[in-house]
C-alpha cells in the first residue's frame, strides 16, 4: 500500500520549502506553492543554480503574511502579504515561457538584494496569469506556477532510501523538492505511476523529472559537491538526463493530507529496469 508522507510547500521559487500536515490542490499547484519568484533586472527568473544563497533564505507562513529570513539569524526577516494588493504586471521569464507577475513591494526587493548581494526583486503571479505546462505532455492544457514546468512533484520515499544505500553519505529528501512523498512499495515505483487517485483526485505522472545542479546544493550550507548527481549518473541516466521522481498532472481540485491512500489505476513501463543482481551487490545494470 502507498501512502502519503509528506507534503511540502515552497511559495518562492528555488528559496526553502516546509512541511505541512494537509494542503489543498489548486488549478497550478498545493496552494502557496512557487507563486512567488525572485527576478533579476531583466526579469529573467533566479534560482540556485545562479545564486546557491537563496537556499539559506528560508521561507514561512504566519497568520495573513508570507515571512522570509535566512536560515543562521531567524530575527533577519520580511513578512509580505499572502494575497498582495493588486499592482501593475510585469513580463517575466521562466525557462522558455514568458508570463505576467507582479511586483510585490520595494522593501522586499531591498531585503532580498542585500541578502543576496545583487539587485533582484520579488513578484507574485496573479490569479489571472494561465501559464501553461508542456504541450506535449499536457492532458488538458493545465497551468502551472512559478515552478520549472509542472505544478506537482512526486518521490517515494524507498528510491531516496535506495539512493543513499549507494551514496558514500546519505542525503536529505530536501535536495530534491518534492511536493508528494509517499511510503511503502519498491524503489523508484513512482516512475510507473501513470495514473493514481488520492482522495478522490486523478494524478497522472506524465513525466519523470530531470535533475540539475541544484540537487548538489547542500540546503543548511550553501555548498556545492559532485553528489547526488555522480551516483545517480551511474544507473538512473538516460538520454545524457538523469531523472530522479515523477511530474504530476491531475483532473479535479482538492485537499490533500499525509496518510492519504494512494490507490494505482493504471501503471506503465519503467523507464530503468534493474537485474536482479543489482539488488545483491548494490552494482547497477540498467537492460
Amino acid at each position: 500500500m502507498y501512502t502519503i508522507s509528506q507534503l511540502y510547500i515552497y511559495p518562492i521559487k528555488s528559496l526553502g520549502g516546509f512541511a505541512v500536515q494537509s494542503a489543498h490542490l489548486t488549478d497550478r499547484g498545493l496552494q502557496y506553492d512557487r507563486r512567488w519568484m525572485v527576478v533579476d533586472n531583466n526579469n529573467n527568473f533566479l534560482t540556485q543554480r545562479q545564486d546557491p544563497l537563496m537556499s539559506l533564505l528560508q521561507v514561512a507562513i504566519e497568520n495573513d503574511k508570507l515571512v522570509i529570513f535566512h536560515k543562521n539569524n531567524i530575527a533577519d526577516k520580511i513578512a509580505v502579504p499572502l494575497q498582495p494588493l493588486p499592482t501593475a504586471t510585469s513580463k517575466v521569464i521562466v525557462w522558455d515561457d514568458e508570463c505576467q507577475g507582479q511586483y510585490v513591494n520595494a522593501d522586499a526587493d531591498i531585503w532580498l538584494s542585500a541578502k543576496l548581494a545583487m539587485p533582484c526583486r520579488l513578484v507574485y503571479m496573479p490569479d489571472s496569469e494561465k501559464r501553461k505546462v508542456d504541450g506535449r505532455y499536457a492532458r488538458q492544457d493545465e497551468v502551472t506556477s512559478f515552478s520549472d514546468g509542472y505544478p506537482v512533484l512526486i518521490i517515494g520515499q524507498a528510491s531516496l532510501d535506495d539512493l543513499n544505500k549507494r551514496m558514500p553519505e546519505p542525503l536529505p529528501m530536501d535536495r530534491f523538492r518534492p511536493n508528494l512523498v509517499f511510503s511503502g512499495g519498491q524503489p523508484y515505483d513512482e516512475d510507473t505511476m501513470e495514473h493514481v487517485l488520492v482522495n478522490n483526485i486523478d494524478l497522472y505522472g506524465v513525466k519523470l523529472c530531470s535533475r540539475c545542479v541544484l540537487t548538489t546544493i547542500n540546503q543548511a550550507t550553501a555548498l556545492k559537491a559532485k553528489e547526488p548527481l555522480k551516483t545517480l549518473a551511474s544507473y538512473r541516466m538516460k538520454n545524457n538526463k538523469i531523472y530522479f521522481g515523477q511530474n504530476i498532472l491531475y483532473g479535479q481540485t482538492g485537499s490533500l493530507k499525509v496518510g492519504d491512500i494512494i490507490e494505482i489505476i493504471k501503471s506503465k513501463p519503467p523507464t530503468f529496469v534493474y537485474a536482479e543482481e543489482d539488488n545483491v551487490d548494490g552494482k547497477p545494470c540498467v537492460l
